[in-house]
């Protein structure tokens, strides 16, 4: 993490067992741990309250976004009754209600969907 090696912990360790003693190094240590604990708790809790609020700020901008397309399809459908919102184009298709796909036999011709099918209306927002 830190980039600190075997030798340079162990050197810490001597140092810190000239300096403190051996009766309070234990408690020393205890301590020391006891705190990065903490520290590493409350970093760890921050952490997942940003990204909680994060999520619920995106949650909020993508219903709101949501909302002001369906009040934009809404006021489209006022102001112009007549024309529908426009659907992703389909292939060109022959006079005939069956197509044979090159793939296939002629025999095996599939059955293609009628483009005088009404667009559905997406729901209303509350």
């Amino acid at each position: 993490m830190f980039g600190i090696s075997f030798s340079e912990l162990l050197l810490v360790g001597l140092v810190a067992l000239l300096v403190l003693g051996p009766e309070r190094l234990p408690g020393a240590a205890r301590t020391a741990g006891l705190w990065i604990g903490r520290l590493k708790r409350s970093f760890n809790a921050i952490k997942q309250e940003v990204e909680r609020e994060i999520g619920a700020d995106d949650i909020r901008r993508q219903l709101h976004n949501e909302h002001i397309l369906s009040m934009e399809q809404e006021a489209r459908k006022i102001l112009n009754p007549q024309s529908v919102t426009p659907e992703p184009p389909a292939p060109a298709v022959a006079s005939s209600e069956t197509v044979a796909t090159p793939s296939t036999a002629p025999a095996e011709a599939k059955p293609v969907a009628s483009a005088t099918t009404e667009p559905t209306q997406p729901p209303r927002a509350p």
